[in-house]
């Protein structure tokens, strides 16, 4: 019982005051746990309150659109987190009445909750004993207790799964699950941990061995896909411009951007082949100018991203139904990927002048 209680008395001293902190709110806490997946806290808190000002209730979120949810998610990547939310939101709606479950069983048949955020959602909100198992908390586990098997295993999920059940019997569910998050992510850093200053330090493997910067174990994950997006802009005389709604089945679906050639190499590489494509797309005549390059970075791809200006072109709408012509003020109200935003900001006022 020393390690749990070490943490829990490390946490009363040294938790951060954070908005959802100490709810029971099923709805708030599921708010905050989705939006801080894979995103920082000081990213995310604005991003919460804002949800929480706009959409106060499960039904709230559950009436509004994919594409204000989307907007009012722009920024903060993985879109398929937004969308799910929007269907978890109305499935509570129509199966529970807008009454947001708080058991575990209940909570995991939810679209976008898995172990984790059942778990923590459980626990915050109904004291059920579900251990949570998030980054922060693998991190600490392998540390401490000197755990070799990659978190990212099937065998290391299930030896880390079988080790936070034990840890968690006796112990307040709610108290406990966010000691342990919270001493993970401020004392047992990535980077840089804080180990002289470690209440665990006296029996902790790592320490102890000087592994600290070799633990936790991850597999080695899959090459990036590498992608080439080259951008049209195209803008008329009453400033409005041409955008594109994008697919299903592709990264940022259901978000704008613009007119788009993907290539398989730079375009300098195959310029004939580039110029033939401009061509059957936006007419024999159009002209292209570079605008902007930048190489932008996703979890599993990474994409080499240009914009061009186009002139002299021609669109055949009947055959780009996708494409339409929008004002900047309607295009600010519409999701956008954060490259295409990025750029709008530091050029669109450029271009226009």
């Amino acid at each position: 019982m020393i390690f749990q209680n070490e943490i829990v008395k490390w946490y009363l001293s040294n938790k951060r005051e954070l908005p959802w902190r100490g709810s029971t709110d099923a709805y708030v806490i599921w708010l905050s746990e989705i939006i801080l997946q894979q995103t920082r806290v000081e990213q995310g808190l604005p991003y919460f309150l804002r949800f929480l000002e706009n959409y106060p209730t499960v039904a709230d979120f559950a009436s509004a659109s994919e594409t204000q949810i989307l907007k009012l998610w722009q920024g903060l990547g993985y879109y398929s987190r937004g969308r799910n939310m929007l269907y978890t939101a109305r499935q509570i709606q129509e199966k529970y009445g807008g009454i947001f479950p708080v058991i575990y069983k209940d909570l995991i048949a939810l679209k976008g909750i898995g172990d984790y955020t059942a778990a923590a959602i459980a626990s915050f909100s109904s004291n059920e004993s579900r251990p949570v198992l998030d980054g922060n908390v693998f991190r600490l586990l392998s540390r401490y207790f000197g755990i070799d098997a990659a978190i990212n295993s099937t065998a290391g999920k299930k030896a880390f799964a079988e080790l936070a059940q034990a840890l968690i019997i006796g112990q307040k569910p709610s108290l406990y699950n966010q000691a342990i998050m919270e001493f993970g992510a401020l004392q047992c850093k990535p980077k840089s941990p804080a180990c002289p200053a470690c209440p665990l330090q006296e029996g902790c493997f790592a320490r102890k061995n000087n592994r600290v910067n070799e633990l936790p174990v991850k597999e080695k994950k899959l090459r990036k896909r590498i992608r080439y997006f080259n951008y049209f802009f195209c803008s008329d005389e009453a400033s409005n411009i041409l955008v594109k709604k994008r697919s299903a089945g592709d990264i940022w679906q259901e978000l704008y951007d613009f007119p788009l050639i993907e290539t398989e190499d730079v375009y300098t590489e195959q310029p004939l082949k580039f110029e033939t494509a401009i061509k059957e797309t936006f007419g024999d005549r159009c002209r292209i100018t570079l605008l902007h390059q930048k190489k932008h970075l996703l979890t599993h791809q990474t994409i080499y991203v240009q914009f061009f200006a186009l002139d002299n072109y021609i669109i055949n709408f009947n055959q780009n139904a996708d494409i339409k012509w929008v004002s900047l003020g309607e295009f600010e109200q519409l999701p956008q990927p954060k490259v295409i935003t990025d750029f709008m900001s530091a050029f669109v006022n450029q271009i226009n002048q």
